[in-house]
C-alpha cells in the first residue's frame, strides 16, 4: 500500500530534475545567448539613407540633387513562408510587378537585420496610391521613403558628374566595414565617383521594440542620417549650356573651356552623351542598348587623344624659335608641293612666296612648317611638346578617365613599330600628323600657356590649390605665337571669329586627317587676346569638315555666352 505514493514522488522528482536540469541548461550554460535572441526578437533596426550632397555650379546653381521616391518592403517576421506565395502574387497583380522578381529580392541579402527587405522600387505614383488603398489586405507589406539622385539638366555636364548605382554583392563585402549597406549607392564615374566620401554621407536609423507579431510598440532611440557634404565645381552653368548646343552640331566631339590662369575648368562637355537619370531607376534593355552603341556615350572625348593636325604647328613654332633654330624674322620658301628625299607634300595654302611664322600661322602653310620641322628636328619638336605638357596627364581630378595621348618619337617607332626614324616622319609631325594624339584638355592646357605667358597650369573642377609650373618661354617666342594666333583670326583661317561684338580673340585652325573615315575639325584660342580670361578648344570629330568651318563656329558661340553683358568679372583671372 506504501509503495504507489513512493513510486508516484520518485515520478514528480524525476520530473522536477529535469524542468532544473532545463531551465540550467537555458539559463546559466546558454543564458547570455538566449538573451541576445529574445532581445533580437523584440528589437528591430530600422535604416535610414543618407541623403548625397548637392553637386553646384561656381554660382550655386544644382547641377545634382535628390529625389524623393516610394520603396515596398516586407517584414519578414510577419509573413511566413507558406503565407508567402498568396501574398508574393496579389502583390504582383495589384502593382504589376514580376513574381520572380519579388521572390528574388525576399532571398537577397537585403534583410536589413532581419526587419525588412526591400522588394521593390522606386514605385510610380500610381503604384504608391494602388498599395495604400488595399494596404489593410497586406499584413507585414509596408511602403517608406527612398532618396535617388536626380540630374535637373539630364544630359548636361554628364561626363564630367558622372552617375550613381547600387552597390554589387561583391562590392558590399568590400565596402561593408567602411559603412556601406547592401542597399547602397556608389559614385561609379565623374566627380561622383572621385568626390563619393565627401558626398555619400553617413547611414542612420531607428530602434524599434515589436512584439511577437512583429507590430512597432515604441521607438527605443534613433540616430539621424547625416547628409553628405555639397560640392561647388568650377562649371559655369550658362558656359556649359552653351558649349552642349554648341556640339549639337556634330555627331562627335568635344570642348574643353578654361581659365588660362588658375586653370579653372568653364566647361567641359563630349559628345555623344548620356542622361545620368537613367541609372537612378536603373536602366532597361533598351538603355543598355543605346549605352554600349559603338559611338560610345559614355566615353569623355575630352580625355581623349586624337591626331592635333595644324593646331601642332604652335609647338613647331615653339621648337624653331626656343632651339634658335630660326629667328623671329627668318623666312622660308612656300610652294603648292614640297619636295623631299625623292617624296612630294602638298600644300593646301599654295605658294605665297618668302614667309614668316606669323603668316605662316595665319595661312596655316604646310610646306613653312614641313622645312621648319627638319630645321629643328625630331628631339627639339618632341622637347617642345613634352614642355607644353603633350603626353602626360593634366593633373585634372577625373585622372582615372584621363588619357596622356601620345607622342610618337624615335623611341616610341623603335620600340612599337621596330623600325628607324625617317625625315617622312619629321615632316609628318612637324604639321600634327602621324603617330601623335593629343586629348582637347591637353590643348587647352597649351593655349592657357600662352595666353598667360608661359605658366602650365593644372586644370581642376573643384576649386582648390592646384601648381602651376613655369616653363620658361622667351619673350620672343610668346611674341610671334601671339602676334600669329591673333593674326589667324584677323587675317587667316579662322576670321569667322574676327567678330565686332567680341573682344579681340587668338587662336588655330586644324584639320586632322583619318583616312579613310571622314576629317576631323579643330579650334584653339583665347579672348581678350591682349588680356586673355577665357581659353576654349573646339573638336569634331570625324565632322567632315575644316577647323575654320565646323570648330570655329563652335567657340564663336561660347566666346559670345561668356563675354556678353557683364559676364567677364575681374575674380575671374589673377594676374
Amino acid at each position: 500500500m506504501h509503495q504507489q505514493p513512493t513510486q508516484l514522488l520518485t515520478f514528480v522528482l524525476l520530473i522536477s530534475a529535469a524542468i532544473v536540469a532545463r531551465l540550467a541548461w537555458l539559463q546559466i550554460i546558454h543564458g547570455s545567448e538566449n538573451r541576445s535572441r529574445a532581445d533580437e526578437n523584440r528589437i528591430r533596426l530600422v535604416p535610414r539613407n543618407p541623403v548625397r550632397g548637392r553637386i553646384l555650379d561656381r554660382h550655386g546653381e544644382v547641377l545634382a540633387t535628390n529625389r524623393l521616391t516610394y520603396r515596398l518592403y516586407i517584414q519578414p517576421g510577419e509573413v511566413s513562408d507558406r503565407q508567402w506565395p498568396g501574398l508574393r502574387d496579389r502583390l504582383a497583380s495589384l502593382l504589376w510587378l514580376s513574381p520572380e522578381s519579388l521572390d528574388q529580392k525576399r532571398r537577397s541579402r537585403e534583410a536589413e537585420a532581419g526587419y525588412r527587405i526591400a522588394l521593390a522600387g522606386p514605385l510610380s505614383a500610381t503604384q504608391v496610391l494602388r498599395f495604400r488603398e488595399q494596404a489593410r489586405h497586406f499584413q507585414g507589406v509596408t511602403l517608406d521613403l527612398d532618396v535617388l539622385r536626380a540630374y535637373p539638366h539630364d544630359a548636361l555636364a554628364a561626363h564630367v558628374l558622372g552617375y550613381t548605382s547600387a552597390l554589387t554583392e561583391e562590392e558590399y563585402h568590400q565596402l561593408e566595414a567602411s559603412g556601406y549597406r547592401i542597399r547602397d549607392r556608389i559614385g561609379r564615374s565623374g566627380v561622383e565617383r572621385v568626390f563619393e566620401s565627401t558626398l555619400r554621407g553617413e547611414w542612420g536609423g531607428q530602434q524599434l521594440e515589436v512584439n511577437a507579431a512583429g507590430e512597432v510598440q515604441r521607438v527605443l532611440g534613433e540616430k539621424a542620417a547625416r547628409s553628405g557634404q555639397d560640392l561647388r565645381l568650377t562649371i559655369d552653368l550658362p558656359l556649359q549650356l552653351a558649349a552642349e548646343r554648341a556640339l549639337d552640331g556634330v555627331r562627335k566631339g568635344a570642348i574643353v573651356a578654361m581659365d588660362p590662369q588658375t586653370g579653372a575648368i568653364r566647361a567641359l562637355a563630349s559628345r555623344p552623351t548620356f542622361n545620368p537619370n537613367v541609372f537612378s531607376d536603373g536602366p532597361t534593355s533598351q538603355q543598355w542598348l543605346d549605352l554600349s552603341r559603338p559611338e560610345a556615350p559614355m566615353l569623355n572625348r575630352a580625355f581623349q587623344g586624337f591626331p592635333p593636325a595644324s593646331t601642332f604647328k604652335v609647338i613647331t613654332t615653339i621648337a624653331g624659335l626656343e632651339s634658335g633654330r630660326m629667328g623671329e624674322f627668318d623666312t622660308l620658301p612656300t610652294v603648292h608641293s614640297f619636295c623631299y628625299a625623292g617624296l612630294c607634300y602638298g600644300d593646301h595654302a599654295g605658294t605665297r612666296g618668302a614667309i614668316g611664322f606669323t603668316r605662316a600661322m595665319a595661312v596655316s602653310s604646310n610646306s613653312f612648317f614641313y622645312q621648319l620641322g627638319l630645321k629643328v628636328g625630331p628631339d627639339e619638336l618632341f622637347k617642345a611638346a613634352r614642355r607644353l605638357g603633350y603626353g602626360s596627364l593634366t593633373g585634372i581630378e577625373l585622372k582615372q578617365e584621363e588619357t596622356s595621348g601620345l607622342l610618337g618619337d624615335q623611341a616610341w617607332k623603335r620600340s612599337v613599330l621596330d623600325e628607324p626614324w625617317t625625315p617622312v616622319d619629321t615632316i609628318t609631325s612637324a604639321i600634327g600628323q602621324g603617330a601623335l594624339q593629343v586629348t582637347p584638355l591637353q590643348m587647352a592646357r597649351l593655349y592657357a600657356a600662352v595666353a598667360n605667358g608661359g605658366w602650365l597650369v593644372t586644370p581642376h573642377l573643384v576649386e582648390r590649390a592646384t601648381p602651376r609650373t613655369w616653363i620658361g618661354l622667351k619673350p620672343v617666342t610668346l611674341r610671334v605665337l601671339r602676334l600669329g594666333l591673333r593674326q589667324v583670326v584677323t587675317q587667316g583661317t579662322g576670321t569667322v571669329l574676327n567678330d565686332p561684338t567680341l573682344p579681340a580673340v587668338a587662336g588655330k585652325t586644324g584639320t586632322g586627317e583619318d583616312p579613310p573615315r571622314p576629317d576631323h575639325a579643330w579650334f584653339g584660342g583665347y579672348a581678350p587676346a591682349g588680356r586673355p580670361t577665357l581659353v576654349i578648344v573646339a573638336f569634331g570629330e570625324n565632322s567632315g569638315g575644316y577647323g575654320g568651318t565646323v570648330a570655329a563656329p563652335m567657340v564663336k558661340a561660347l566666346m559670345t555666352t561668356w563675354f556678353k553683358g557683364a559676364a567677364v568679372a575681374p575674380s575671374r583671372s589673377r594676374p
